[in-house]
């Protein structure tokens, strides 16, 4: 997301009490303690780890390579993939 796309985003999309602009010119959020700890609740997902069969078949898929460090690019990748689905 570019600055310009977080500039709509916000009073669009976010709790807040109001949005204006100080003495010196910088952007300023107001928002209330309360609905500022519900977003960061919200934001903080847990992590979902590989399960046992999903580590095998990343083990499987790369049983003829013998770089260590494409074991773990592989394992990242899943991960990844995990963690952006949910």
């Amino acid at each position: 997301m570019t600055y310009e796309e977080f500039l709509k985003f916000v009073p669009a999309k976010c709790m807040y009490e109001t949005i204006y602009d100080d003495s010196e010119g910088r952007d300023i959020h107001v928002i209330r303690m309360l609905d500022a700890y519900g977003m960061v609740n919200k934001a903080q997902r847990p992590w979902v780890g590989l399960t046992d069969e999903e580590m095998q078949a990343v083990v499987d898929a790369q049983l003829l390579v013998s770089n260590i460090n494409v074991y773990f690019k592989a394992i990242e990748a899943k991960l990844k993939e995990k963690n952006n689905a949910t």
